[in-house]
């Protein structure tokens, strides 16, 4: 089963992911690739593999994405080969993308399951931007003008979690994953 965490920018998408690795041990990860530098704490091969734009567009030529798209001006994939053999396998895999990520997947693989990640207001998602303090203020702007295009894609989800409070988002996060391995039509003797 594939399941898809999805939002925009600083709504908690990677906090969410690591604590639900913490709930289901045996979920799979697709790590991205991405272009941009790695921020502080990032580590290649855990939160993406960073490669170079020639790299990266190489890959694309090589179709050894999913999906891929251009991101705050960075290249950001994810590479079909690991999702498809572990869903061959009968492993569940989670994917972290953002919104455009997402909707290409949504197209290959109708199936999975697609839970956007929601702020509780605009002015939260504002402060949670500025507090990570990772890029200037031009940078910023372009994230927030391209967060209000990605909300309005919440309505081709299957589930919506507002993260207001992380603890409780992981709640309805979890309650989703098991909830939908629980379905006659996805359980797994």
């Amino acid at each position: 089963m594939l399941f898809v965490i999805s939002g925009p920018s600083g709504v908690g998408k990677g906090t969410l992911r690591e604590k639900v690795f913490n709930i289901f041990p045996d979920l799979e990860y697709s790590v991205s690739v991405n272009t941009r530098p790695p921020r502080k704490g990032e580590i290649e091969g855990k939160d993406y593999y960073f490669v170079t734009v020639d790299e990266f567009k190489k890959m694309i030529k090589e179709n050894k994405f999913v999906e891929w798209a251009i991101v705050h001006g960075d290249y950001k994939g994810t590479p079909i080969k690991f999702l498809i053999d572990e869903l061959q396998k009968g492993r569940d895999v989670l994917l972290e993308l953002d919104v455009q990520g997402a909707m290409q997947v949504k197209e290959k693989f109708p199936d999975g399951i697609f839970i956007f990640i929601a702020p509780p207001t605009w002015k939260d998602l504002e402060d949670r931007l500025r507090k990570r303090n990772t890029e200037g203020e031009k940078a910023l702007e372009k994230r927030l003008k391209d967060a209000r295009i990605e909300i309005k894609y919440k309505k081709n989800y299957d589930y919506l979690v507002v993260n207001d409070n992380i603890e409780t988002a992981l709640k309805k996060l979890e309650s989703i994953i098991i909830a939908e391995r629980c379905k006659i039509v996805n359980y797994k003797k």
